[in-house]
């Protein structure tokens, strides 16, 4: 396909949902052509990566994958994701974003297939990995776009598989693929199974742009799925939550299971180790140095800020850290509940980072209580959502409504960790009686608390700053947080 007017990708770019640059000067300083992928009785399509160049005071760099579909006529099927015309040898060419177009996307269907036989295939330049022993994919698969994602772009193959676009691009192996690639490998029942991924290299480093997974069709978002629970439990406040059918101690409890038996097997599919106490030391320090930061952000942490303080020095305190690799950015949104049980999803790690850091081995307990603080924010969501409805509560009502939606929050933290801990628990049984070598977490009980209490608290101070800087009106929830740690 010819060249691409950059003015027309800037246009199209502010119109997404994935582009990271809104509200920031920018330009497109940069088109390249990635790959130009055809086939008989199929549209071309043209996978652009996209250099974005900022001219603020942050300034800086990004690239972004552009794949796009082109038409000698207007295809009003696909109107919604039109980008524009070129001039291609004399005649006009409409371009679309490909994945909203069934008929681009099976060129990608077409290529993974190609790969089946010998667990790779090259396509103009875009290498196509499959995994071996997975099922062959149905060439008759139809692709269909699936909405709702807001850094990414997801197509699924009918209800067999799933394919996650990377928009924003880094060079190096994405954590997501990487740990998918070995959880997948070594068997978990806790993740979408990987199928294959594509890459390609770019001035001599290995950019990868996709990954095609296991669909799960029966699965229910798990933040969904908590505040469907806290609605139910908010129903009849006369019930206690065990008493209702809105508890979500069990899910809880079979989540936290889910999340140890992956943090195992991460364990065993990755470099891990004991670090020493200038490990401890450095990570009390950054926490110390993101509350004082968020200090001057928000005053409204002052009256914590003693006890803080105290918590992040009994961190400095330990002898040691055991380190692993970990999700790195989990919470409710990143699980999904199937008819067969829990599943983690999206691997990628703290968005903004890179790709190294996000790889470097850390503490399992950072992934434990990114899930606590989710199970405040369920409940907390929940009640904001009543505020601005014009529904009259009375004070009575909302001290009741608050001691009800603590009380969840309770038994689903308690229960998680329960379930958690039970399976370390029962590893270093088993450890002790045979000789397995599966490496467990063998951190003591004070270490565990330090630790666990020291993260949460850490979260809940970078929840505060967020929220005041983004949505002032859910502060409450990670200060209520602050308070509770506070009067422990």
């Amino acid at each position: 396909m010819s060249a691409i007017d950059h003015a027309l990708l800037e246009g199209y770019l502010v119109r997404t949902r994935w582009f990271g640059g809104k509200g920031r000067p920018f330009q497109v300083s940069r088109v390249r052509v990635l790959a130009d992928l055809s086939a008989p009785e199929r549209p071309s399509a043209t996978v652009y990566l996209v250099t974005v160049a900022y001219s603020d005071e942050v300034g800086g760099t990004e690239l972004y994958q552009v794949p796009l579909a082109g038409y000698d006529e207007i295809e009003d099927r696909i109107g919604h994701a039109y980008v524009g015309a070129i001039e291609v040898d004399g005649r006009q060419r409409h371009l679309y974003d490909a994945v909203h177009d069934r008929d681009a996307m099976a060129l990608w269907l077409d290529a993974f297939i190609a790969a089946e036989p010998t667990g790779g295939a090259d396509v103009d330049g875009l290498r196509f990995h499959r995994l071996p022993g997975g099922e062959p994919l149905d060439p008759e698969l139809r692709p269909s776009p699936m909405t709702g994602e807001q850094s990414n772009s997801s197509v699924r193959f009918d209800e067999t598989a799933m394919m996650k676009i990377f928009r924003k691009l880094s060079p190096g192996v994405n954590p997501d693929i990487e740990i998918h690639e070995e959880l997948t490998r070594g068997h978990s029942e806790y993740i979408a199974e990987l199928f294959g991924w594509v890459e390609t290299t770019v001035d001599g480093e290995v950019i990868q742009l996709a990954m095609l997974q296991e669909f799960l069709r029966t699965a229910t978002d798990g933040f969904e799925l908590a505040m469907a629970s806290v609605r139910t439990l908010l129903v009849d406040l006369e019930q206690e939550p065990d008493d209702s059918g809105g508890d979500f101690a069990g899910e809880a409890a079979r989540l936290g299971e889910a999340l140890a038996k992956v943090h195992a097997l991460l364990r065993e599919r990755f470099p891990a180790g004991r670090r020493g106490a200038e490990t401890t030391a450095e990570l009390a320090r950054a926490m110390t140095e993101r509350l004082d930061h968020a200090l001057r952000v928000v005053p409204e942490i002052e009256p914590h800020a003693a006890r803080l303080r105290a918590t992040y020095s009994a961190v400095a305190a330990l002898e040691g850290l055991d380190v692993q690799r970990v999700h790195g950015d989990l919470h409710l949104g990143q699980t999904l509940r199937t008819s067969r049980g829990w599943r983690l999803v999206d691997f990628e790690g703290e968005p903004g980072r890179p790709f190294a850091e996000r790889a470097l081995p850390d503490s399992p307990w950072r992934d434990v209580a990114g899930m606590l603080r989710s199970f405040d924010y369920a409940p907390g969501v929940v009640e904001m959502s009543l505020v601005g409805t014009g529904r009259i509560i009375d004070d009575d009502e909302w001290a009741l409504r608050a001691e009800r939606a603590a009380e969840w929050s309770s038994r689903a933290r308690s229960h998680f960790i329960n379930g958690y801990v039970g399976v370390i628990a029962g590893a270093a049984s088993d450890d002790d009686t045979s000789t397995h070598e599966t490496r467990t977490d063998d951190t003591s009980t004070d270490e565990r608390r330090v630790l666990l209490t020291a993260y949460v608290a850490d979260k809940a101070v970078y929840e505060v700053v967020y929220e005041k800087r983004n949505r002032p009106a859910w502060i409450g929830i990670p200060l209520a947080a602050l308070a509770r740690i506070d009067g422990e």
